[in-house]
């Protein structure tokens, strides 16, 4: 048997998520035969029962699980760690709230073939939101085309070891994603049609938060690694398509428009903001 797959997912307080994460990816379709794969959960700085619920899963025939309790937090430090453990040729991130659909992986294997440098990612779906306004914001952030078309990779992206030797250490960067998607060339990069579920930030407040801190993402892999940018193929849209979008749900722009407008406002800026925040 041979490992093909390594599933490296960093966990910072995920209780309630980690299991459901884990039970979709071990309903996954088979792997090539003779292959196995291997999960990884690395989690980091943990005040809750995410180590727990971890072990409680358990990994059917095919699969090995591995939970690294590491006292200290911190994404990048996870993604060192889980990467000097893992084995495979293949290598999925993985946020542990993603809920990745049974094709997923054996399809982004299928993608990763070969010696020479590939990213992959599958489709993205937003789980359903509880709140009104991430259910209208989510609404129209899915018809935009850098979600429909491209390989955008947030929450699951992949690469083959020879696109893992593009770089050494991760930087100390928020949007680890974006870093690792433009260091692969448009052409090297590969988005499978299988989905997997990501979760939107729920309420207008945390909406406006993590937008923030994704906005500083982006400005600081431009400012530290300008050299990266030549690789981006994700445009703003235009005028014309954004009025066209806009006219087809005018609920879901204005709730967007207004989020994009918070962003930039002072009044909904908090003291010591951190510079990693989620909603939840």
């Amino acid at each position: 048997m041979t490992l093909l797959l390594s599933v490296l997912i960093p966990a910072h307080n995920e209780a309630g998520y980690i299991g459901a994460c884990l039970s979709a990816l071990f309903a996954s379709d088979p792997l090539p035969a003779g292959a196995t794969g291997e999960v990884l959960v690395i989690a980091n700085g943990c005040a809750d029962t995410t180590v727990a619920e971890a072990r409680a899963v358990t990994a059917p025939q095919g699969w090995t699980c591995r939970v690294i309790d590491r006292a200290e937090g911190g994404k990048i430090g996870a993604l060192a760690d889980g990467e000097a453990r893992a084995t495979g040729s293949v290598l999925v991130y993985l946020d542990a709230d993603v809920i990745v659909s049974p094709p997923l992986l054996a399809q982004i294997c299928a993608a990763l073939k070969g010696d020479r440098p590939r990213y992959a990612s599958g489709a993205p779906q937003l789980s359903p939101a509880r709140s009104r306004v991430s259910r209208l914001y989510g609404r129209f952030w899915a018809t935009l085309p850098f979600v429909r078309e491209g390989v955008p990779g947030f929450g699951l992206f992949a690469m083959n070891r020879a696109g893992r030797a593009r770089w050494e250490q991760w930087p100390d960067v928020i949007a680890d994603d974006i870093f690792a998607r433009l260091s692969f060339a448009p052409e090297e990069r590969v988005r499978v049609q299988a989905s997997y579920q990501w979760p939107l930030i729920e309420g207008f407040r945390n909406l406006v938060r993590v937008r923030r801190r994704q906005n500083a993402g982006v400005a600081e892999i431009a400012e530290r690694f300008p050299a990266l940018l030549t690789n981006e193929d994700v445009h703003r849209p235009g005028l014309a398509v954004i009025l066209r979008l806009a006219l087809r749900d005018p609920a879901g722009f204005m709730t967007y428009a207004a989020v994009a407008l918070a962003v930039k406002s002072p009044l909904f800026r908090t003291r010591n903001e951190a510079r990693w925040t989620r909603g939840r």
